[in-house]
């Protein structure tokens, strides 16, 4: 039977009550966090996960604190800096944040807006230790958390054990079973939430010394709770996934909700077997925790579960992806910070674009199809749901007709984005797959063509009405004979909108 409780635990280091948000992080170094030797041990072991939440942490702060244990993690496996979106989709709360995390999917499928979790869907999407125990009811699991509405409305009833810390203990509390839970019992998989850091960012701004204290504070507490995983009497013989990340960001002056790529600011810092040490990913995104957790239990990721996430211990190649350490800084934008290298107009080997009908002058960053960052093209101009593309990850292709005439222009925005050839076999199906998000105006348009063989392009899909963030899935009937295809993205427009290509791969069906 699952067990509600909230009987206090004996503090081990009594810090006074801050109020509802949470003091929080720390860690010490995960052993077994090594590459692919340590993969293969891994096998012979038993899979177990923590995942650590810190509420309202910035990972450059993280690195500005005095934090030992959340930077021994960072040095002994994965730090995966990210974003999230932003209204209209859903503010930078918690809600919205934790939830995202927990079930792994965003928020216009889970449908939390704000932190009364009005209209929610966690019965179709549901938290992650939630289908762990419907996958494998013999898993024991454990939430424990510091705000309340994450083990009391987030997580189900099917979890073993959700514990909302009384407030009067707080994060201390919160540290204090998770540590006896990892001592004293044999847990899979725990999910822990410490709240001070948000609390000293709404109350002190997050460039102020109190917030680095209450970063402080919580690397003590990350600290005790994986000092606990390593002093377990079997550890020896488990595999564990530890990740720590964060709901949202703050802004200087204290709090979030906003727009602001600080307030939109997550992270993931993870170690386990199958995570290189020291390594540097920004592929990463919320949702990716949930599915993380499941993989590393040995749970089958269900398509019809319509995740968004992804096992970080099994990246996904990318082609755009591999630009980022040839972006450049800003050129005539002006709001993008001078030094953040964002852009650049070079496509990857095998890709072209062909701008022979497209207008002269305007914006140079979006001057035909441009190769970009969430962190980069976000801040051109902020509140114009740009924020919303939520489903490409690092490097992605955009074609921006908005901001490319914020500057004079002659002509039209018509360019086209080629990609290599891709095998293909005559007489047979393939499948188109991309990740995309269109923004409307007329005259504008998006068309999407595929030529086999060198041959005339066929259009087989064209946009001239928002596409919400979402993955596209085209079948394609091959001629006889071909052995080759290519697929052309195709915009038009002037002073219109956007359209951003994503994660382009042709396979069987």
């Amino acid at each position: 039977m699952p067990v509600r409780t909230s009987a206090p635990l004996p503090p081990e280091d009594p810090v006074p009550h801050l109020s509802r948000r949470s003091l929080l992080l720390s860690a010490a170094v995960a052993a077994g966090a090594g590459p692919l030797a340590a993969v293969a041990r891994a096998a012979d072991r038993t899979p177990k996960v923590l995942v650590i939440g810190l509420d309202g942490a910035l990972l450059s702060r993280i690195k500005d604190a005095d934090a030992p244990h959340l930077k021994a993690l960072m040095a002994a496996g994965l730090t995966a800096p990210s974003s999230i979106y932003a209204d209209p989709l859903a503010p930078t709360l918690s809600g919205p944040g934790w939830s995202t995390i927990i079930t792994g999917v965003w928020p216009d499928k889970h449908n939390v807006k704000d932190n009364a979790f009005t209209g929610a869907r966690f019965t179709r999407y549901p938290d992650f230790l939630t289908r762990a125990e419907t996958a494998k009811p013999a898993l024991s699991t454990y939430a424990v958390a510091s705000w309340a509405p994450l083990t009391d409305t987030v997580f189900s009833t099917k979890v073993d054990t959700r514990v909302s810390t009384p407030s009067a203990e707080y994060d201390t509390g919160t540290t204090s079973r998770a540590v006896a839970r990892l001592r004293d019992g044999d847990p899979d998989a725990l999910f822990v939430h410490l709240d001070n850091i948000d609390h000293a960012g709404h109350t002190y701004g997050a460039a102020s010394p109190q917030y680095l204290d209450a970063l402080h504070g919580a690397d003590a507490q990350v600290g005790q709770i994986v000092a606990a995983v390593r002093a377990r009497p079997a550890y020896a013989a488990e595999d564990w996934l530890i990740m720590v990340t964060a709901d949202h960001g703050h802004t200087d002056a204290g709090g979030h909700g906003g727009s602001t790529l600080q307030e939109r600011q997550t992270f993931l810092i993870a170690t386990g077997s199958a995570l290189a040490p020291g390594s540097v990913r920004h592929d990463v995104k919320m949702p990716d925790v949930a599915a993380s957790a499941l993989a590393h239990l040995g749970i089958p990721l269900d398509p019809g579960w319509g995740l968004d996430g992804r096992p970080v211990q099994q990246p996904v190649p990318d082609d755009f992806d591999a630009l980022r350490a040839s972006l450049a800084t800003r050129v005539d934008e002006t709001g993008i910070p001078a030094a953040l290298a964002g852009f650049t107009h070079t496509p990857p080997p095998g890709w072209s674009v062909d701008n022979s009908a497209m207008g002269g002058g305007g914006v140079t960053e979006w001057r035909g199809w441009s190769f970009t960052t969430d962190e980069f093209w976000t801040q051109a101009q902020r509140d114009q749901n740009r924020e919303s593309n939520i489903r490409a990850r690092n490097v992605f292709a955009v074609a921006d007709g908005d901001e490319w005439a914020d500057k004079p222009y002659t002509g039209t925005f018509d360019s086209t984005l080629v990609s290599p050839a891709y095998p293909v076999t005559g007489g047979g199906t393939a499948v188109l797959t991309y990740t995309t998000y269109y923004r409307h105006e007329s005259p504008q348009k998006g068309e999407v063509f595929v030529s086999y063989d060198g041959g005339t392009p066929v259009s087989v899909r064209t946009y001239t009405a928002d596409v919400p963030s979402r993955t596209e899935t085209v079948t394609l009937q091959v001629p006889a004979g071909a052995t080759s295809a290519r697929v052309r993205f195709r915009y038009t427009g002037g002073n219109n909108w956007y359209w951003v290509i994503d994660g382009v791969r042709i396979g069987t069906a």
